[in-house]
């Protein structure tokens, strides 16, 4: 197909501020990837945009399977706080508080229930 570029699964992006290898960064409102390399700020990286990665979390926090992750963009963490905040996955593994890592599909967004 002439129109093709490329899975996805991985995506080349520059973000606006460094971004360490391993942490996340949203781009935009939706665009939502993990820095497979340290990537500067102005500079194009590769992210991955969609699998199941283990992220940071905040700490004091709980979280079961099939929850809903935000993106804390000050704490470059996850956690499950709906306001000002974007989702980004869901968790794939239980984590408990405290703990600082939890098992997430990246991609996988639920919309929030009215």
């Amino acid at each position: 197909m002439k129109t093709y570029v490329h899975e996805g699964e991985v995506i080349t992006l520059t973000p606006s501020a460094a971004v360490a290898s391993g942490i996340g960064y949203l781009f935009g409102a939706a665009i939502f990837g993990i820095a497979t390399n340290d990537v500067a700020s102005g500079a194009a990286g590769e992210f991955i945009t969609e699998g199941v990665v283990t992220i940071g979390k905040t700490s004091a926090l709980a979280i079961a399977v099939g929850d809903r992750l935000f993106w804390d963009a000050t704490n470059k963490v996850v956690n499950k706080t709906v306001t000002a905040q974007q989702s980004v996955g869901v968790a794939v593994e239980a984590a408990a508080n405290p703990s600082s890592t939890v098992t997430m599909k990246i991609g996988q967004y639920l919309p929030v229930a009215t």
